[in-house]
């Protein structure tokens, strides 16, 4: 059943198996154009389940995948859905000076505009690196003319995490158009818990991630924003031997039952692309500064 009505954020993070932010220590990016590329035939699959399920996301994709995978990027704008940028080779953020970001962000634009042959007004940052260390970012997004960013998780997490962000959207640059809309938080005891997928969403119960959506649009009266990657609906991918345990665990672990789970959640909420949530939650921040 459809929680009032609110329609929540469906993202899809649009990188290779081998370029997650769990073996970026063990794969270097030298060898990246040696290794199998997976990606499209996923982006597929995923197009063919959003079908199904009759909704409609956004899928935040690198510049690097959108140069070898044109096919797929016509096809996720054809078949209704948002392309928005994941910067061009899934570099962090908080690694970047200002300047570099800049050149950064505007490579990804450029290929994925080419790739697709429509506008790029949203982006992602690589492991939601935008934080406490680099509140920087927002205003370069702003001044590059984006309407949005989703590159906040308001969570203490061991790759990422600004714990004292907003929840929910907020005008990270006051002035400019540019929201910010975090990946979805829950409370439990007073702690915010990670609840906006991934691989919480793969690991743990489907239970969790019903009770923590219903919380955020029944109590809070606000949208969920959930995420994947093309990647944890291929269970076939090729494992990483030497990658550390806990990077292991951590990507292979319930790849064989993502794509069912994500059936359920999509038939049992309501989902919608990231740009049409931002001009709500655009306007919502207007009428609260009038």
């Amino acid at each position: 059943m459809n929680e009032q009505r609110i329609v929540n954020g469906l993202s899809v993070d649009v990188e290779d198996w081998f370029q997650v932010g769990a073996f970026e220590k063990t794969i270097s990016r030298d060898d990246w154009d040696s290794l199998q590329l997976r990606v499209g035939d996923n982006v597929a699959r995923i197009l063919d389940l959003f079908d199904a399920a009759g909704v409609r996301a956004t899928f935040f994709t690198l510049g690097w995948v959108a140069e070898r995978n044109k096919p797929a990027m016509r096809a996720i704008v054809e078949r209704g859905h948002e392309l928005a940028s994941h910067g061009y080779d899934h570099t962090r953020v908080f690694t970047f000076t200002p300047d570099e970001f800049a050149a950064d962000i505007a490579k990804a634009r450029a290929i994925l505009e080419d790739a697709g042959g429509v506008e790029i007004s949203g982006y992602r940052a690589p492991s939601f690196s935008i934080d406490q260390r680099n509140p920087w970012a927002h205003n370069v997004l702003a001044e590059h003319g984006y309407a949005y960013s989703s590159s906040v998780a308001p969570v203490v997490h061991d790759h990422y995490g600004w714990r004292e962000a907003p929840r929910f959207a907020f005008d990270p640059v006051p002035g400019s158009d540019l929201v910010e809309i975090p990946v979805t938080t829950a409370i439990f005891r007073g702690k915010r818990l990670a609840a906006g997928g991934g691989g919480f969403f793969r690991v743990l119960p489907y239970g969790f991630s019903r009770w923590a959506i219903r919380q955020v649009n029944s109590r809070e009266k606000r949208p969920a924003i959930f995420y994947f990657h093309p990647w944890e609906v291929d269970p076939d991918q090729p494992r990483v031997a030497d990658a550390p345990l806990r990077s292991r665990l951590r990507h292979y672990t319930n790849l064989s039952r993502m794509e069912g789970k994500l059936s359920d959640l999509l038939g049992e909420f309501a989902w919608g692309r990231m740009d049409e949530l931002a001009a709500i939650e655009k306007a919502r921040s207007m009428a609260w500064a009038a």
